[in-house]
């Protein structure tokens, strides 16, 4: 069994975690996802600009940008009136809809981040596309925690992918075995609300998973 190329951790929200966040990268291929919507600010999972701006300027930290809100829905939409800054981040998420994404919402999506110099992540509910511009997310929780019935195969070729969906410290071991990705196949496993304790994300949660994944 392939394992994962890294682990996604969304929705890091405390500045006060960076040193955990370093040390925890410096064992394990980790991304640490940081969802990005001004209007839900202060909110678990959505941290202030200055926490944001920490995380960025920690060092040692490969971070997504999980844009959401109204930012997400100019990315795809109308690509030219988007203003979120994406600066520091290695690649970007972009959740504008749960309804997945149009040829031109896709291409709008690509083009952004080409001119920003950012990777690009769009989700998938079913089998993974084969556009290979982009990321792909198989994710039918949105954060929620439901497993999904059955896991997509990867694809031989084609766009780097990944897999969410109620994946937690109990039962990542059974999803890879699931997934059953064979050897080469590249692909990352993410998690949000698995990995949190009364809404706020879980150190120690991540380090279980972790072990459970790498050893």
């Amino acid at each position: 069994m392939q394992l994962p190329a890294f682990v996604a951790f969304t929705g890091v929200d405390r500045s006060d975690y960076v040193d955990g966040l370093r040390a925890l990268s410096a064992r394990y291929p980790i991304e640490w996802g940081v969802l990005v919507d001004d209007a839900q600010i202060s909110k678990p999972l959505f941290p202030e600009i200055s926490v944001r701006r920490a995380f960025l300027a920690a060092g040692g930290l490969r971070l997504a940008a999980h844009v959401c809100g109204d930012e997400a829905r100019r990315i795809a939409n109308e690509p030219d009136t988007a203003t979120v800054n994406l600066a520091g981040y290695q690649r970007v998420q972009v959740n504008h809809s749960f309804s997945g994404s149009s040829s031109e919402q896709i291409e709008n999506t690509w083009r952004y981040g080409r001119r920003h110099g950012v990777r690009t992540m769009l989700q998938c509910k079913d089998e993974f596309p084969i556009e290979s511009r982009l990321d792909w997310l198989f994710d039918v929780s949105f954060g929620t925690g439901i497993t999904p019935r059955a896991w997509p195969r990867l694809p031989r070729s084609g766009p780097f992918c990944g897999y969410s969906g109620g994946i937690n410290p109990g039962n990542v071991k059974d999803v890879l075995n699931a997934i059953s990705a064979e050897r080469g196949d590249m692909y990352w496993i993410d998690m949000e609300s698995g990995i949190r304790t009364d809404g706020w994300l879980d150190l120690d949660k991540c380090e279980s998973v972790c072990r459970a994944v790498y050893g």
